[in-house]
């Protein structure tokens, strides 16, 4: 009998704006004792907090643009640098093919690989309805939908205050969805021929695509 493949340790979530990487990445580090980065919710922060980093991505993700890679690659860097050798879940990142490659060549530099991306696939118009209604808590960085709000405006995990993020409007959405077409299709497609891709049909409530994408996991792990 072979002995079972070992569970990833570095995954990569990838996915259009509100397919639900924020939920889904937090779910499955926690499912595999991972950390977890969300790279949008890094960036948010620094802004926040105007910080240089901030200042210069500020008026970029105000149009709903993506991190060019010379700013995004460093940042990403620097979080694995002080990671170590712990296993993590990167959500928004890569958001190109450049920034594939770029994780992968780290990776190897370090004496690691990728062990897999998987892929949140959601409709356009569904996307557009939970960009709409999504929430998010500045506090804890929580994010979801206003239904889940406590009382109607409370973060259901810390009890602040929480709502639309700022750059939530659907002229921004529309943006960040058609660079992710363009920027962000190559990097899945990469995935794809090497091997370690897993798409998730991300239209189901939280608890059932969470078990899909460990679902997708047990299958890969499963003996020929």
């Amino acid at each position: 009998m072979s002995a079972p493949a070992p569970r990833p340790s570095r995954i990569v979530l990838l996915g259009p704006p509100a397919s639900g990487k924020g939920t889904q990445g937090r779910r499955l580090a926690e499912a595999f004792g991972l950390g977890y980065l969300s790279t949008g919710a890094l960036l948010r922060e620094q802004v926040e907090n105007g910080t240089e980093l901030g200042r210069q991505a500020e008026p970029i993700l105000a149009r709903g643009g993506y991190l060019p890679d010379d700013l995004m690659n460093p940042i990403l860097a620097d979080w694995l640098e002080r990671k170590n050798d712990a296993g993590w879940v990167l959500d928004g990142f890569p958001r190109s093919l450049p920034q594939a490659l770029f994780l992968e060549e780290w990776l190897a530099d370090h004496g690691h690989s990728l062990d897999a991306a998987v892929s949140l696939e959601v409709p356009f118009g569904d996307l557009l309805e939970r960009t709409r209604n999504r929430v998010e808590c500045p506090a804890c960085r929580w994010s979801g939908q206003k239904s889940q709000l406590v009382s109607g405006e409370l973060c259901p995990k810390c009890g602040s205050p929480a709502g639309p993020r700022a750059d939530d409007d659907e002229e921004n959405f529309r943006n960040r969805h058609s660079e992710f077409t363009t920027l962000t299709g190559p990097a899945i497609e990469h995935f794809r021929r090497a091997g370690i891709l897993h798409a998730v049909d991300a239209t189901a409530p939280q608890d059932q695509v969470a078990a899909d994408i460990l679902a997708s996991f047990a299958s890969a792990e499963a003996p020929n």
